[in-house]
């Protein structure tokens, strides 16, 4: 809860939450991610579309997913889709759990006027810059990219608080350290669902 919970309260208080307002969620049945939906959903009264591979749609409606998006879908149809769902708007607010610089590149489509993508998921590689971050788009809807990785100690404290009274909970696997290698393989193909803890014990 203090790494991955954390991770994800204070990405979104970056969004100023509010009940009802749509957040997309990039990575939704990832470690942060769906954490990030149990927190919109059911500690800020949002409304959330959950992203990712489709193995990972069952743990993101669970997580609390109004809607979820099978991330293989093209940009364009992702866009629509979004736009569909939120009455012809787009999001509030995106939250990029994603290791994925094309998510953060549909991540900026996918907002309303005055929407705020978050960025916490950190692309491997060569850095790019996101594509669709275009000074004409970017002025005239009035948008907001900003970044976030961790919170303060008063943020500890409230996820904590919600984990104890049982509103969010982690979904998580135990391996041994022999498995280590197909975890990271798993992570690579986006197949992972929630988070791995590994068990270092005979």
């Amino acid at each position: 809860m203090l790494c991955a919970g954390l991770t994800a309260y204070a990405a979104l208080q970056k969004t100023n939450p509010r009940p009802g307002n749509w957040v997309v969620v990039s990575g939704a049945g990832g470690g942060v991610g769906h954490l990030a939906v149990q927190l919109a959903a059911k500690a800020f009264g949002q409304r959330v579309i959950g992203i990712d591979q489709s193995a990972k749609r069952n743990v993101t409606r669970d997580s609390g997913a109004e809607e979820f998006i099978d991330v293989a879908q093209s940009s364009g149809d992702m866009v629509a889709e979004v736009k569909k769902i939120t009455g012809g708007l787009g999001a509030h607010a995106v939250i990029v759990c994603a290791a994925s610089n094309a998510a953060y590149a549909q991540g900026v489509e996918l907002l309303r006027p005055g929407g705020t993508l978050v960025g916490v998921g950190m692309p491997g590689g060569e850095p790019i810059p996101i594509a669709t971050a275009r000074p004409s788009l970017m002025a005239q809807n009035e948008l907001k990219i900003t970044g976030s990785i961790l919170g303060n100690q008063q943020d500890a404290k409230a996820v904590l608080e919600l984990a104890a009274r049982g509103i969010i909970s982690l979904h998580y696997k135990t391996k041994r350290l022999e498995d280590l290698t197909q975890v990271f393989q798993d992570m690579k193909k986006g197949s992972l669902v929630g988070r791995v803890v590994i068990d270092l014990q005979d």
